[in-house]
C-alpha cells in the first residue's frame, strides 16, 4: 500500500503546523508549531482554551491596570499557548513579536528577550523557541542582534529574494517565504491561469531555496501560506514546510507518488549574491510591487488581530 503523500512529505521535509489549536497538533503530530496574532486570537476565542485565557487574565488582574498589563496578557497568551505546543511537538514554536514593533528595532529586541525569559520561566529553554519577526529592514537588523545572543529567529512576511539575501547576511535561523500571498497578488493583478509548476508563489520559493544552497547559506528555508496541495507538492524537499490543519488532513487523506522538487544536490542556476545596505534593501523591495504591497499589508493584517486580541483581553480584565 503507497504511503500517504503527507507520509511521503516527511521522508524529504521537516513538516510544521501552522496553527494554535492545541488539539490539531495533537492530532497531526508535526515536528515544529508556528503561530501568529491569527492564530492565537482564534485559539483564545475557541471554548475549549477557556482554562487558559483565564489563567492570563487572572493572572492580569492582580497585576494591574492599564494598556500595559493588557499587553502583558496577550503576551503571557502566546507563551501560554506555545508553552502548551511545546510539550506535544518535539522540535520548536515559533512565537511571534508585536506586528506593531515592525519598524523599532529596539523594541523588536526587548520584545523578543521578554518572550524567551517568559518561557524560561517555565522552563522551557531557548532552543525550543523561535521569535517570529517581520521582514522588514527594522526586523532584519534585530534579529542579527538576536542571533548573536543565541536567540533564533524565524523572519516571517518574506516575498522576495532581496528580503531573503538580507536575512542570510543577518545570520538568520529560518525565514518563512509566503506563497499563497504571492499567488493571491498575481491573480488578482489579472494573472494566470497558473500550474502548481507555474504558481509566482512557487517559484519565487525555489528561487531563494537555490539561492541559499548555491551559496552554502544555512539559513532554514520553511515556505509557508498555502492555498491548496498542489503549491506543497511543487514544494516537497524543501527544508522545511508549515502547513495548516486542513492541508495536513488533505495531504494525509491523498496517495499516489510525491516525488522530490527540491534538493541541495539539484539545486538549479542561482541569482548573482547580493548584499545589501540599508538603501540598496529598500529601493529593492521598493522596485518589487508585490513584496512592498504584500508585505505592508501582512503587518496590517497581524496588527488588526493583535489589536483585537487586546480588545478582547481589556473586556475580560474589567
Amino acid at each position: 500500500m503507497t504511503a500517504s503523500k503527507l507520509d511521503q512529505l516527511r521522508q524529504m521535509t521537516t513538516v510544521v503546523a501552522d496553527t494554535g489549536d492545541i488539539e490539531a497538533v495533537r492530532r497531526l503530530a508535526p515536528v515544529d508549531c508556528t503561530t501568529n496574532p491569527t492564530l492565537i486570537l482564534k485559539a483564545v476565542e475557541t471554548p475549549a482554551y477557556a482554562d487558559l485565557v483565564e489563567e492570563a487574565v487572572t493572572w492580569g488582574k492582580k497585576s494591574g491596570s492599564g494598556e500595559s498589563t493588557v499587553h502583558a496578557v496577550c503576551d503571557r497568551l502566546a507563551v501560554t499557548f506555545g508553552a502548551e505546543l511545546t510539550k506535544i511537538v518535539p522540535g520548536r514554536v515559533s512565537t511571534e513579536v508585536d506586528a506593531d514593533l515592525s519598524f523599532d528595532t529596539q523594541a523588536t529586541i526587548g520584545k523578543a528577550r521578554a518572550l524567551i525569559a517568559a518561557y524560561k520561566e517555565r522552563g522551557i529553554e531557548k532552543d525550543r523557541i523561535l521569535v517570529k519577526i517581520a521582514s522588514t529592514w527594522e526586523g532584519i537588523q534585530a534579529a542579527k542582534v538576536l542571533q548573536a545572543e543565541g536567540i533564533d529567529c524565524n523572519l516571517t512576511l518574506l516575498f522576495s529574494l532581496p528580503q531573503a539575501a538580507a536575512c542570510a547576511d543577518a545570520g538568520a535561523f529560518l525565514i518563512s517565504p509566503f506563497v499563497g500571498r504571492i499567488l493571491d497578488w498575481h491573480v488578482k493583478a489579472g494573472g494566470g491561469p497558473y500550474t502548481a509548476e507555474t504558481d509566482p508563489g512557487v517559484v519565487s520559493v525555489r528561487t531563494i531555496y537555490d539561492y541559499y544552497k548555491a551559496y552554502g547559506i544555512g539559513t532554514v528555508v520553511m515556505g509557508a501560506s498555502f492555498r491548496n496541495i498542489g503549491e506543497i507538492e511543487a514544494l516537497a524537499g524543501c527544508d522545511r514546510l508549515t502547513i495548516g490543519p486542513s492541508l495536513l488532513d488533505e495531504l494525509a487523506a491523498a496517495t499516489g507518488e510525491l516525488p522530490r522538487k527540491l534538493s541541495p544536490e539539484a539545486a538549479r542556476e542561482a541569482p548573482a549574491r547580493l548584499h545589501l545596505d540599508e538603501k540598496a534593501f529598500r529601493f529593492a523591495l521598493n522596485q518589487d510591487a508585490m513584496a512592498t504591497e504584500k508585505l505592508a499589508e501582512g503587518i496590517r493584517g497581524f496588527v488588526k488581530d493583535l489589536v483585537g486580541l487586546r480588545k478582547l483581553v481589556a473586556a475580560r480584565l474589567v
